[in-house]
């Protein structure tokens, strides 16, 4: 950590400033400008209080040299991390491939789909038991019963279950039925969940919020990585824009952005981003190419009689088309879809 001393701090000041640090166990180095005064500390950097330091006289800056998200950070882990959920790999030159409805239905209605997705090549199959929604007359999701749905579906396809958890209070109830929890956009920095999250041994699909910034995804993630769950899995699936012709704004710029900052691996989820089903093929393409490790997709036989997001859903045979086109991205790039796990196709 470096802190910038105020042009005019005296020389007490700057003394008070290394007493203070040395006070601590830590060694503080002077480095006195023609401008400016710099005192460079060096020692275990978590005894330390960014706004303390602040308010240390004389102290103008504090730069800290390493990211404040430690364990999500490349310096803690420079190689890629690869997440197992329950035999499908993500990361690492794999890909995740999740697709299925919005929110979980009928159960003859989500095994067809189950079962189309399964044929085009998905790997994971996705489905909210949970709804967040923004108003509290919408279909808020059929609880317990969506998850036992599920986990037949899951069971019956051979395929691995993603579901939203929305409460803390339902963290081991999901985790009882689900293969991977996800956090919502809407709970990106609900730390209280975050932290129940991180408690489970369950992988983490932590969406990015819609008004988040990188650094805010990644100290989400932190969340989750201290609390000694390693296995989280970034999704970027668009913020706030200013213009009305797409649902949000895809930023596929953040896939390689993020891959430049940490260990963990980041799909992509055109669905939410565009809103648009015209938009998701050209879009989950670009996050492959960008170099994304998955794409997330949302799949339902019949739009209009969709609980919640028809509009943004594609066709079970368009998804199969968009599938086989990913597959020979993939290709392209080195990259492997995992395949389904033996014990579960």
């Amino acid at each position: 950590m470096i802190l910038i001393l105020q042009s005019k701090a005296t020389d007490d000041q700057v003394d008070h400033v290394i007493e203070k640090v040395e006070s601590l166990g830590l060694k503080a180095h002077l480095s006195r400008g023609t401008y400016r005064t710099i005192v460079g500390i060096i020692g275990d950097e978590s005894k330390l209080s960014e706004e303390r330091l602040r308010s240390i006289p004389g102290v103008s800056e504090v730069v800290p040299v390493l990211p404040p998200y430690k364990l999500a950070s490349l310096e803690a882990h420079p190689e890629p991390s690869v997440v197992n959920v329950s035999g499908v790999q993500i990361g690492g030159g794999h890909l995740g491939m999740i697709a299925g409805p919005c929110s979980v239905e009928d159960a003859d209605r989500m095994h067809r789909i189950a079962k189309s997705v399964r044929d085009a090549g998905a790997n994971l199959f996705r489905g909210g038991a949970y709804k967040p929604r923004t108003s509290p007359y919408a279909f808020q999701g059929l609880g317990e019963d969506g998850l036992k749905i599920l986990r037949e579906v899951g069971d019956e396809y051979g395929m691995p279950i993603v579901t939203e958890v929305t409460d803390p209070r339902n963290v081991e109830l999901v985790a009882k039925y689900a293969d991977m929890l996800q956090v919502g956009a809407r709970n990106m920095q609900n730390f209280v969940l975050l932290t129940e999250v991180g408690k489970t041994s369950r992988p983490v699909l932590l969406k990015r919020g819609m008004s988040a910034t990188i650094k805010d995804l990644l100290m989400s993630a932190e969340y989750v990585l201290s609390q000694g769950n390693p296995n989280v899995v970034l999704c970027e699936r668009g913020i706030k824009g200013f213009d009305t012709i797409t649902r949000n704004l895809f930023d596929v710029a953040a896939v390689p952005a993020v891959k430049a900052l940490t260990h963990l691996p980041i799909i992509v989820d055109p669905s939410h981003a565009t809103g648009r089903p015209d938009l998701i093929p050209p879009c989950a393409l670009a996050g492959i190419a960008a170099g994304a490790d998955g794409v997330h997709v949302e799949v339902h036989d019949c739009p209009e009689e969709a609980k919640s997001d028809g509009p943004q859903a594609l066709l079970p045979d368009q998804y199969q088309e968009l599938a086989k086109q990913m597959r020979q991205l993939a290709e392209l790039f080195q990259k492997t879809i995992s395949p389904l796990p033996e014990a579960l196709a």
